[in-house]
């Protein structure tokens, strides 16, 4: 019998061209997968079957030109790789559901309390988590320092944040009040002005540094929100904000946490999670709902998830080898330098 061939279509795809090829090998050439970016820099582009330049996010035409280039080359799933897509696409899942396309993201609600790290918080102590002291005051923050409370080092980092974007270490109590103000500038200079918004005097996180072992995770649901596995990183080294080595490990303490986690988002799919062990306890440091940048050390140990998300969507059972993942593997990623070629 001759399988359903599939579209994907991947908005802010970026530099992800990794991925565009791990769906294009699932797809078994039955299928395409299409990129966009609102950029023409973009390897992504490159890799996929057809690549397209969009307009902003934020534009007016964002959505409008997501739904023609839907209907007109009839994309089944639509799937973004950039947490500040996310909500904007997660508002519209009924209006490319109309048109045939199918949007791979969680709700709106799980989304927001995702990309706005104050809502993580609030929701990490909501459901019982061990939580790190945090602030949104510059004064409470420093008045805790005051009282004892807390001690030095703070992160001081966006509010919605992503990456190593504004993320600065404060040492003391004038580095804390310099570097609140510097992150709260280089937020309004950058994307991150958008979600900021929002609330502008509230904008800027202030949170105890943890020291320990970090941890990078992969919680994976079904695209009805029903948990399926987790795989865990252990993080050997960092660059730009992302893992650049890593060793696929278990920890039952670990995977309880992220299983319990789970159980509460339903998200759609992958679920990007970074956790720190601290004096024996796990502490989830940031949830992000979208495949991350540790997925390929997932994939190298031979997990599938675009070989899972194509079977679902052709509504077959997913192959339980496609989430096993072998131990023990060490990854590290490569610098490799790509010709681009015009994109329109």
């Amino acid at each position: 019998m001759q399988q359903k061939p599939l579209r994907f279509l991947f908005t802010s795809a970026g530099r992800r061209a990794y991925l565009i090829r791990y769906f294009q090998e699932a797809l078994k050439g039955n299928g395409k997968v299409f990129a966009a970016n609102s950029s023409p820099v973009s390897t992504a582009l490159q890799a996929a079957d057809e690549g397209i330049v969009t307009p902003l996010i934020y534009d007016s035409a964002y959505i409008p030109f997501l739904l023609d280039f839907c209907r007109e080359k009839k994309i089944d799933a639509l799937m973004s790789l950039f947490d500040i897509d996310l909500p904007v696409l997660a508002r519209h899942k009924k209006d490319f559901a109309a048109v045939g396309t199918r949007v791979l993201v969680s709700d709106p609600d799980l989304v927001d309390i995702c990309n706005d790290k104050w809502k993580t918080c609030l929701f990490l102590k909501d459901n019982g988590f061990p939580l790190i002291p945090t602030w949104l005051d510059l004064r409470e923050a420093l008045e805790a320092v005051r009282n004892g409370e807390v001690g030095f080092p703070l992160i001081v980092k966006p509010r919605w944040g992503m990456g190593s974007l504004s993320i600065f270490t404060a040492e003391n109590e004038e580095e804390l009040t310099v570097f609140y103000e510097k992150v709260r500038r280089e937020i309004f200079c950058s994307y991150l002005k958008y979600e900021s918004a929002f609330e502008p005097d509230r904008c800027v996180l202030i949170q105890k540094k943890m020291t320990g072992q970090e941890y990078g995770l992969d919680n994976i649901d079904d695209l009805d929100g029903h948990y399926v596995t987790t795989v865990l990183r252990k993080k050997l080294a960092m660059r730009s904000g992302e893992t650049d080595c890593a060793e696929i490990v278990e920890d039952p303490q670990i995977l309880t946490t992220a299983r319990r986690l789970a159980s509460l988002t339903r998200h759609v799919g992958l679920m990007d999670l970074d956790l720190i062990v601290s004096d024996g306890i796990p502490y989830i440091l940031e949830m992000n709902a979208r495949f991350g940048g540790g997925y390929p050390f997932s994939h190298l140990a031979g997990v599938n998830m675009p070989a899972a998300i194509t079977a679902w969507l052709r509504g077959e059972e997913a192959d339980p080898a496609f989430f096993r993942a072998r131990t023990g593997i060490v990854g590290q990623k490569d610098i490799v330098l790509l010709e681009l070629k015009k994109t329109t």
